[in-house]
């Protein structure tokens, strides 16, 4: 570890994160147990200045307490606050309520005349149907039997239930029923269902409701119709039956409104409460984080009140809550017992930080996110983005994120130094580890003090060297790490057969010494020294096995098509002077590091390439890192891993594209950086595009890379709408004349609009736009979670 914070000075921002601060408590007397748990004294690197300030310390409470609703991917939610936009009632449009009453005045003028017998041709159908016998001859429609003056009322219910049926189809209603009544929520939506039922029963049974209207002819038809069929009024002497009719007739009446209503669907919600009872959560989501109800909950009141008491007093960061919070989770045995021991500082990170030396974003480790802007408003942003503060975490970057933008864009400043802190932030949680790549000519992701271990390629001071072999003992598995670094980026050299030449020197070396070789010495081995290859196959005289790989590359060495000899070339990049003291050629000064520790503790690490004139070299590393990161991301862990490479440019190759579709099951990702995509090979274009989840373009891409976000992000449906005028043409002397004088008049012809509006399929981004109306210090970012959800690529402004 390089600092273990306690003499880094911390710098204050405009809206920092709370941090511990609190009077020192006076230190306990040797001879005497202390009367409570012994606690730190303050947290490292809190300046005593800032200890006495009662704002800060009820800082963590109110951060803890705040909400932090479910959203969709992207989104800040620490006090997010849904957009009153989302919550304004859509109006009806002037047409929709017009098209409701026209046909409902028509009715009622239809219904008029049908009443008053003065519509023509009114008992037309009624004659055609029915036997002459049952009307008076001479007349129109008088019935002269029982069967003439129930056909007359079961005739007027016909007519009747046609016009309504004829007014809902023609008008609006069903429109307007679902705006006013079926967008509402319950109970609101039911209950008004229900008055307008209690409205139209009224209609039905005036008499019921004592009401002095006349009743639409509902029920009358219907008894009418029963007489007609049964040829008598017998069947009424039933009270059963008779009732039997009502009750139906209501149940016709009520059902419409029933489903308007959704009755059925709210009271199965109702039932299905009533049967589960209140929930044994449900109190404690009512009540504040700082009082930790999920401890009190499970009876753990004295680590409860303890921990409350740390957080009231601001004893606590926020790195410590989220630590303790996520020890809790873990369900340790000494969970108690430890809290009550250490307070706020149980489960301290191995290297006894508790906190960055700085901090220069925002963060908020309860969600996992960094806050990197602002989503910018326009048309197409989605009303829940619009104006929201856009971020970051491991649900997204576990899907990866590919970043493309020319040097000068923000891409270090506004994206990965922001990822880096939030992701050593939370390998303090120990929810997190980190690797990070410096960029060759750019500045490190980050200060020495946020880092365990630092490794400085080229650099006598550093006190860490990189295992080449990440720890491995498999000769096949190391083989395969160099041969993606040194070969993988060749299209002359395959990938297996690279693998396969490495193997043959590494096993025997390792069977023979109990280790691997230096690079160094594999590069002798490699160009086929006569020294080195004898003292290798005097090594494994014993071992036939061993042997006989030796033999197979010897007799390989040299020949056409050899890939030793590419291996060679590149591995020379690597024994340049500068490198004498490192990949194990040295003398021990460095103490080699294996990424392979990645995968068992939250480390925070950080590579720095070689600076001016090792450019190719700084390459081979990357990529070197980049093969082991994701090899060692295969073994599990109960933490979250991530790689951030700040220039990864010849770095991207086949195998590396192949095996980042796998991270996002491997609970790992990787954060690509890359000044254009053509540091990428264009075959990889697509694999590389469809490998990530997340993919943001920087202001000042080139159409070029524009075009290949473009087929990435694909297409939409949007409604547009065209407006083309036309010119009248009139055919009367008086209204050419009119038109003449209006055209003298205004200067313009006399035109009519024609409006088409249609569905069209449109980019969502084009290349032009991602290359020219992107302002500077803006991007356009897509977001995929770990579990599916999207966020479609929507402008951000990385200032806000």
């Amino acid at each position: 570890m390089d600092s273990d914070g306690t003499q880094d000075a911390r710098h204050t921002q405009a809206n920092p994160v709370p941090r511990p601060a609190g009077p020192p408590r006076p230190p306990a007397t040797p001879s005497q147990p202390p009367a409570t748990p012994p606690r730190p004294d303050r947290a490292p690197a809190v300046p005593p200045a800032f200890e006495h300030s009662p704002r800060a310390a009820s800082a963590v409470a109110d951060w803890l307490d705040e909400a932090r609703p479910t959203t969709r991917p992207g989104v800040w939610r620490h006090g997010y606050r849904p957009p009153r936009t989302a919550q304004t009632p859509e109006r009806l449009a002037p047409v929709t309520v017009i098209g409701m009453l026209v046909p409902l005045v028509i009715a009622l003028v239809l219904w008029s005349l049908w009443r008053r017998g003065a519509m023509p041709y009114q008992f037309t159908l009624l004659r055609l149907f029915t036997p002459d016998d049952w009307w008076w001859g001479g007349t129109i429609a008088s019935p002269k039997t029982m069967e003439g003056a129930e056909a007359r009322v079961v005739y007027d219910g016909v007519f009747f239930a046609v016009l309504v049926y004829a007014m809902g189809r023609l008008g609006s209603w069903p429109h307007v029923v679902r705006h006013f009544v079926g967008r509402r929520p319950q109970p609101a939506r039911a209950l008004i269902a229900l008055l307008g039922a209690l409205v139209g029963l009224s209609l039905v049974f005036p008499g019921a409701f004592g009401v002095g209207w006349d009743a639409l002819p509902v029920v009358d038809p219907l008894f009418s119709l029963i007489v007609l069929v049964s040829g008598g009024y017998e069947l009424f002497a039933s009270p059963l039956f008779t009732n039997a009719l009502y009750a139906a007739v209501t149940l016709l009446v009520v059902w419409p409104f029933a489903r308007v209503g959704g009755w059925w669907p709210y009271a199965r919600e109702l039932l299905a409460a009533r049967r589960a009872g209140p929930g044994p959560a449900a109190p404690s989501a009512e009540r504040p984080r700082s009082r930790w109800p999920e401890l009190r909950d499970a009876g753990q009141y004295e680590a409860a009140d303890l921990l409350t008491g740390e957080v009231a007093a601001g004893r606590m960061n926020d790195v410590d809550c989220v630590r303790v919070r996520r020890a809790w989770t873990a369900g340790l045995v000494d969970f108690r017992e430890t809290v009550l021991r250490q307070g706020g500082a149980a489960w301290t990170h191995p290297s006894g930080a508790r906190d960055l030396p700085r901090r220069a974003a925002r963060h908020d480790l309860l969600a996992g996110q960094v806050r990197i802007g602002r989503w910018a408003g326009g048309e197409r942003t989605p009303v829940v983005y619009r104006e929201a503060g856009a971020a970051l975490g491991p649900d997204v970057l576990g899907t990866s994120l590919l970043a493309v933008g020319p040097s000068g864009s923000g891409k270090t400043r506004s994206l990965l130094e922001p990822l880096t802190e939030a992701l050593a932030l939370q390998a303090l949680t120990g929810t997190c580890a980190v690797v990070a790549v410096s960029s060759p000519g750019g500045g490190p992701l980050g200060p020495d003090a946020a880092f365990d271990v630092i490794v400085r390629i080229g650099d006598p001071s550093s006190v860490h060297d990189l295992d080449p072999y990440a720890g491995s003992d498999d000769p096949d598995e190391a083989a395969a790490l160099l041969a993606e670094a040194l070969a993988g980026d060749l299209d002359a050299v395959g990938g297996q057969r690279a693998t396969t030449a490495l193997a043959q020197l590494l096993g025997p070396y390792r069977a023979a010494h109990g280790r691997f070789p230096a690079l160094p010495e594999l590069l002798e081995l490699l160009e086929g020294e006569p020294r080195a290859v004898s003292a290798l196959r005097e090594a494994v005289a014993g071992d036939e096995v061993m042997r006989r790989e030796l033999e197979a590359r010897v007799r390989q060495t040299g020949v056409p098509g050899d890939a030793g000899r590419a291996l060679a070339d590149r591995l020379a990049l690597l024994n340049r002077p500068v490198f004498a003291e490192f990949f194990g050629g040295g003398s021990g000064a460095h103490r080699a590091f294996s990424l392979r520790a990645v995968a068992h503790h939250p480390l925070r690490v950080r590579v720095d390439l070689p600076e001016r004139g090792h450019e190719e070299a700084g390459r081979l590393i990357t990529r070197l890192v980049l093969a082991q990161f994701q090899t060692v991301a295969r073994e599990r862990r109960d933490h979250f891993a991530c790689l951030v490479l700040d220039d990864a440019t010849g770095t991207v190759t086949e195998g590396s594209v192949r095996r980042l579709q796998r991270l996002r099951s491997q609970n790992a990702g990787v954060v690509l950086a890359l000044r254009s995509v053509v540091d990428v090979p264009e075959a990889l274009h697509g694999p590389l595009y469809g490998a990530v989840g997340c993919r943001m373009a920087f202001s000042g891409i080139t159409t070029w890379d524009g075009s290949r976000f473009a087929q990435t992000w694909g297409t939409e449906w949007v409604e547009t709408t065209e407006v083309a005028k036309h010119t009248v043409f009139a055919d009367q002397p008086m209204t050419r004349a009119i038109h003449a004088l209006r055209k003298l008049v205004t200067g313009r012809a006399v035109t009519t609009d024609a409006v088409t509006v249609r569905q069209v399929e449109r980019e969502r981004w084009s290349a032009s736009q991602l290359a020219h109306e992107i302002p500077p210090g803006h991007a356009v970012l897509s977001l995929t979670s770990t579990d599916g959800q999207h966020a479609p690529p929507l402008l951000l402004d990385l200032r806000g």
